[in-house]
């Protein structure tokens, strides 16, 4: 069975950082693309960055040049390194990897960590 597993959320003041990370453990293939979303209550789930296996990333608009997507194959772990965060950066935050087992390719999604800025 294969779990993904989040930490690194928390409360913040505008302006600082946080270092969200998520490791994929179980019987597992292979990891292709890996990525972040965040939700607000009573919004749609919404994407933030993206990570393929070959390292190209893609991010959100509202977060390009503060938040760096990074990757660590060989640990089966993404990172989501947010800096100048602001309040409306607050939100629940997902991972989620595209993953082959022996039953095949399917989307995952870790259990969500909280990140909240305020002062």
């Amino acid at each position: 069975q294969v779990q993904l597993v989040e930490s690194g959320g928390g409360l913040v003041q505008p302006g600082g950082s946080l270092r969200l990370t998520c490791a994929a453990s179980g019987s597992l293939f292979r990891i292709n693309d890996m990525g972040w979303y965040r939700q607000e209550p009573g919004k749609l789930r919404e994407s933030v960055a993206m990570i393929t296996s070959g390292g190209s990333t893609n991010y959100a608009d509202s977060v390009k040049g503060r938040f760096t997507i990074s990757r660590d194959n060989a640990k089966s772990t993404v990172y989501l390194q947010m800096n100048s965060l602001r309040p409306e950066d607050t939100a629940v935050y997902y991972c989620n990897a595209q993953i082959i087992t022996r039953l095949g390719n399917r989307d995952y999604w870790g259990q969500g960590t909280q990140v909240t800025v305020s002062s």
